[in-house]
C-alpha cells in the first residue's frame, strides 16, 4: 500500500474507533432478552430485565422515584459510598 492508502486507512479506524467510544462512554445499552423484556446492561454486574408492562409501570412513576429519593436523600447512600466489603458481595 502507499504512504497515502495507509494514511487514509488509519483516519477512518480512527474516526471509526472514536464513534464505538462515544456511543459506549454513558456505559449503558438495551437489548430484548431472549425472552421478550427489555435488558438495561451497564448498571451493575447483572442486567436489569423487566418486560414492557412492567417498564412503563415503572417510568410512568418516575416523578414518584424522583420524589422518594429526594425526601430520602439524608438516608442513601451512593455505589461510590459503599463499604469495601459490601462493595465485593455485590460484584
Amino acid at each position: 500500500m502507499a504512504d497515502a492508502d495507509l494514511q487514509e486507512e488509519l483516519e477512518r479506524l480512527k474516526a471509526e474507533n472514536a464513534a464505538l467510544k462515544a456511543r459506549t462512554a454513558k456505559g449503558l445499552s438495551l437489548k430484548v432478552s431472549a425472552k421478550g423484556a427489555v435488558s438495561v446492561y451497564g448498571l451493575g454486574r447483572f442486567p436489569v430485565t423487566l418486560y414492557k408492562e412492567q417498564w412503563e409501570k415503572l417510568l410512568a412513576m418516575s416523578d414518584d422515584i424522583h420524589a422518594f429519593i429526594g425526601e430520602h436523600t439524608s438516608e442513601l447512600k451512593l455505589k461510590d459510598d459503599a463499604p469495601k466489603e459490601e462493595a465485593a458481595k455485590e460484584e
